[in-house]
């Protein structure tokens, strides 16, 4: 049984993200795991320990696209894991912006005039003709030079193509933080790629390529930590690599998905320890929320109480 004891949240003018958050974690409920997710992030920092990131491509539609961004800026991260709309989503948002809507639109209405609902983000069938032309130049450089291309690296072209600093690509990229996308077809870039390779049979995507690069990240370090925000394929490509070497040593979990159908979503870091995806000792939490709301909160605490500079 833990000690301490439950204190209200004081609010005060002048009062700063930190502040918020180091009362939330004295707070109870899901303040007390934010407090207990900040204290692991810091851990894994101080500790020098392999940083994996893992998100989902709806958080990329959302502004906290340009969280992802500044913590590959800062080399805060060493891998990113995510989940093929997230190229769309960057790539896109780098030329052009998404629209705010609601959650209770009319779709039939939505869909006759072309635009797409994404929770309450309006995305227009325009900006993907605009990805067509963005990735086509991509398709043909890769085709020189090989034909074929590993996610990460085709990750990374789209990256160096793109000017914009509010990219989590451009930042990735230059600062050479591989992205891997196992699922990258399940996207429109893949979708394109399927349209390019009528014309260009040798062109493809071996999504088993990057599998060497990720391997040699997890078995080459002394300890390894991941902040996985939602779930599907991208958390499971992070947990299952490091399976590869016994378990991660940390893991933050934040999640709005339940386990009681045991899906992988779900799934609480508990039980990735009866997978071996975890260690037994692993010190982990599972935050339940929106990430849209917590991550910010999070990584806002962590970098000041760290003095990192961002």
């Amino acid at each position: 049984m833990e000690g301490g004891e439950i204190k209200d949240i004081r609010l005060k003018p002048d009062i700063s993200v930190a502040d918020l958050v180091s009362q939330m974690s004295s707070a109870g409920f899901q303040g007390t795991e934010l407090g207990r997710a900040v204290e692991l992030v810091k851990k894994m920092k101080e500790e020098g320990v392999l940083i994996f990131l893992s998100f989902t491509a709806n958080m990329v539609a959302s502004g906290l696209r340009g969280v992802f961004a500044d913590l590959a800026r800062i080399r805060f991260v060493d891998a990113i894991i995510t989940t093929g709309g997230a190229i769309d989503h960057d790539l896109i948002k780098a030329y052009e912006s998404y629209k705010l809507g609601s959650f209770d639109l009319d779709d039939r209405e939505l869909h006759e005039a072309g635009i797409n609902r994404l929770g309450n983000i309006l995305i227009s069938n325009d900006r993907y003709e605009l990805l067509e032309k963005l990735v086509q130049p991509i398709f043909r450089k890769i085709v020189e030079k090989s034909g074929m291309t590993s996610p990460s690296e085709l990750c990374r072209e789209i990256g160096l193509s793109i000017e914009d600093r509010s990219s989590f690509l451009y930042w990735a990229s230059r600062n050479e933080i591989p992205v891997f996308c196992p699922g990258i077809t399940d996207s429109a870039v893949g979708l394109q790629t399927f349209f390019f390779k009528q014309d260009n049979p040798d062109f493809g995507i071996d999504v088993t390529a990057d599998m060497k690069q990720l391997a040699d990240m997890v078995f080459e370090a002394d300890k390894t930590g991941a902040m996985i925000l939602g779930g599907g394929i991208a958390k499971h490509y992070t947990i299952g690599a490091n399976l590869l070497r016994g378990g991660l040593d940390y893991a933050v979990y934040i999640t709005t998905a339940v386990p009681w159908d045991g899906s992988l979503s779900g799934a609480r870091t508990r039980e990735a320890i009866s997978w071996g995806k975890l260690k037994e000792t692993a010190s982990h939490v599972t935050v339940y929320g929106d990430a849209v709301i917590l991550f910010p909160l999070l990584m806002s605490k962590v970098l000041q109480d760290l003095g990192i500079q961002f």
